[in-house]
């Protein structure tokens, strides 16, 4: 055991803090390989550590895990004595790894909202369609920000059924304001234009409403004509009194915005932004 390691182990609590958080600063600066060996090791042997130094480790997961701590993490994942599954659900989302997709839908499922939280982006991160199905339970859950959540990772992993579980939840609404839907839809553009497009022409005010912020939220030029008469035209008002015409402005700007955005890429400088909520 070097005395990187050895650091972990000995001395009260904060001392061992201190010297983790310099190890890490030591990853951070060059790679240092005694301090990523040390890190490592405490992922490793994780049940011998405090689980204060695990979770400090694994909130810069980015940092040192790499694919030598796949079992190790699995393990943690599983561990329900350990109580630190939130956080080896981190380094499971570093790594994509698909192992942990079982687990990880097993986690989103107890009421922890931390474990909840990191199960739901590790599950996008690693972007395996078998976790769709439990995703798209969280669109009609509480609390707000696990829908948030769910409808983010449903975007990332993509496909078909993906998307379909998102149209569903903006369809037949279960909440009023479903802003994280709409901005979800948006990254399956070119494909889901149409439904959009259509949806603007509904009868329903509200679907008019987050059809608008979704058109925006595409950056498209194609969706310009429609959100011009949306709101120029449409007087429409939602459950939750918003205007129709007012989303249709906000979604305009959103457009403008990333197509200003596209431009400055092309250009050499600028980024995209996005603004896929104005008006929940």
């Amino acid at each position: 055991m070097n005395p990187d390691q050895r650091a972990l182990k000995d001395g009260d609590l904060d001392t061992r803090e201190e010297h983790l958080y310099r190890l890490l600063d030591r990853v951070k600066a060059g790679g240092d390989e005694s301090a990523l060996e040390a890190l490592r090791m405490l992922v490793r042997g994780y049940a011998d550590f405090h689980r204060s130094l695990y979770s400090r480790a694994m909130n810069h997961a980015e940092v040192f895990v790499d694919d030598s701590l796949a079992e190790p993490l699995l393990a943690a994942l599983a561990d329900t004595r350990y109580n630190c599954q939130a956080w080896a659900a981190m380094g499971c989302g570093v790594l994509r790894l698909r192992a942990a997709v079982p687990g990880l839908t097993a986690l989103l499922e107890r009421g922890d909202w931390m474990g909840q939280e990191q199960a739901v982006l590790a599950l996008g991160r690693i972007g395996d369609a078998s976790a769709v199905p439990e995703l798209e339970r969280t669109l009609w859950s509480e609390p707000e920000w696990l829908r948030e959540r769910g409808a983010e990772a449903l975007a990332t992993i993509g496909g078909d059924e993906a998307l379909a579980a998102l149209w569903e939840a903006f369809e037949y609404r279960g909440y009023t304001r479903i802003g994280y839907v709409a901005s979800a839809l948006s990254k399956f553009a070119p494909d889901v234009l149409p439904r959009l497009l259509a949806a603007a022409d509904d009868d329903d005010p509200d679907l008019r409403y987050w059809a608008a912020i979704a058109l925006g939220s595409t950056g498209d030029e194609s969706v310009v004509p429609t959100l011009e008469r949306l709101m120029a035209q449409d007087k429409g008002r939602t459950e939750f009194d918003g205007w129709v015409s007012v989303a249709a402005k906000k979604a305009l700007r959103t457009q403008r915005r990333i197509q200003a955005a596209i431009a400055g890429r092309s250009g050499g400088d600028g980024a995209q932004t996005g603004d896929d909520d104005d008006a929940a």
